[in-house]
């Protein structure tokens, strides 16, 4: 009895040595917390605190001082970098930098460069880690960087400037590069143009940070819809394209060994009977890949799809409140236990529980205040109240 005793405590303790040094995509335990972080539309990035057990949300303090940060990028696999565009008017102003956290409230400037165009807009991190993606929105351009072991940035490796328009004057009399990624294998990059209703595809070399035009060299969505943001299913054989002026959502198929997209349905994101001004804004896939989320400014809500794995279709289930005004930006957690809703014009960061059975959004009560945010986004691995790895 004693022997079986002494094994089981050498079980027990094994497994709680496990538990402790496991990632948040596998649990989430009590007392367990995930940084998050939120960009400004003023200035400076801004470090908060989740309790993966009560969804609240605990601010730090500014970490990062950068003017207009519009938009973040982290590691995909180091959680301590991240990456901050400068959404500057003019070219001279326009910038991304490249930080890494110490602690809770220590950071280390590691260095910025030049954007390539005029009002950075989107920043991605490539699969690898080893180079950093930017759309610059007024002058309708994407660029890459490579990255060194430190997670500084290289000079520029790869410039593309678009070309055209669409047929919305206001918004579409030139390119409106708004956003690069690559796709899960690293073998393509995608920018959604919002002026020419095109989602542009590179093969890109992550050994080179290169971009070469995909044949064909596009996806096109319909004339005025304004493709934003594009987001693949974790399956590699779906993606989803948000349309900002339509206020849509376009899922495609996608062959990842030929880059290309093929349109299978668009789908409203505002009811029937909406009445007045809307712009769509986010869309990401659940981790689990069986719903996908969008965001609508104007409506001010969130919308829930949920997710046919095999064919890419979606199927409407609700439209919550995101419990503020201008929903510009939102995060799911690595988990997939929250969603995170940074209301622009409220000054708000919203948290909501995702109920992993139905992907329906749960109010928990929790929100921040935060100056503009524009962005927000989790950094991947758990942590405890003091803010250690």
């Amino acid at each position: 009895m004693t022997h079986r005793c002494k094994r089981l405590g050498l079980v027990a303790w094994i497994i709680t040595v496990i538990l402790a040094l496991s990632p948040a995509q596998s649990f989430a335990l009590p007392h367990q917390t995930e940084w998050v972080l939120v960009g400004s539309g003023h200035k400076n990035v801004c470090l908060f605190v989740l309790d993966l057990a009560s969804g609240a949300l605990t601010p730090t303090g500014d970490i990062a001082q950068v003017d207009a940060p519009t938009f973040l990028a982290t590691w995909p696999n180091r959680w301590n970098l991240f990456y901050a565009i400068t959404e500057g008017r003019r070219k001279e102003d326009s910038f991304v930098s490249a930080f890494r956290i110490d602690s809770v409230k220590s950071l280390t400037f590691l260095n910025r460069q030049p954007a390539g165009g005029t009002g950075p807009c989107y920043v991605a991190v490539d699969q690898s880690g080893g180079n950093v993606l930017v759309a610059n929105y007024n002058s309708g351009s994407v660029s890459v960087f490579p990255v060194d072991k430190r997670g500084a940035l290289g000079p520029m490796s790869a410039f593309i400037q678009d070309h055209g328009s669409s047929i919305n004057p206001r918004r579409q009399e030139g390119p409106h590069a708004h956003c690069i990624v690559t796709d899960r294998d690293d073998r393509f990059a995608f920018a959604c143009d919002l002026g020419l209703d095109k989602v542009m595809v590179y093969k890109f070399d992550p050994s080179k940070g290169s971009l070469v035009a995909n044949d064909p060299p596009f996806a096109s969505v319909k004339p005025g819809a304004g493709p934003r943001h594009i987001v693949f299913h974790p399956n590699r054989r779906h993606a989803y394209v948000i349309n900002e002026l339509a206020s849509t959502l376009t899922a495609f198929a996608y062959d990842r060994h030929k880059g290309v997209l093929s349109e299978i349905e668009e789908y409203p994101l505002l009811p029937k009977d909406f009445k007045g001004q809307n712009t769509a804004a986010e869309v990401a896939v659940h981790p689990s890949g069986k719903f996908v989320y969008a965001s609508n400014r104007g409506d001010d809500s969130i919308v829930v799809f949920g997710c046919d794995t095999d064919t890419g279709r979606l199927n409407f289930i609700e439209r919550d409140s995101s419990e503020g005004k201008t929903p510009r930006n939102f995060e799911i957690d690595p988990p997939g236990a929250f969603l995170l809703a940074a209301n622009q014009d409220s000054g708000t960061v919203v948290v909501f529980r995702i109920d992993t059975k139905t992907g329906r959004l749960q109010p928990t009560g929790n929100k921040a205040v935060a100056d503009m945010p524009m962005c927000v986004k989790c950094l991947g691995l758990t942590r405890n109240f003091e803010g250690q790895q």
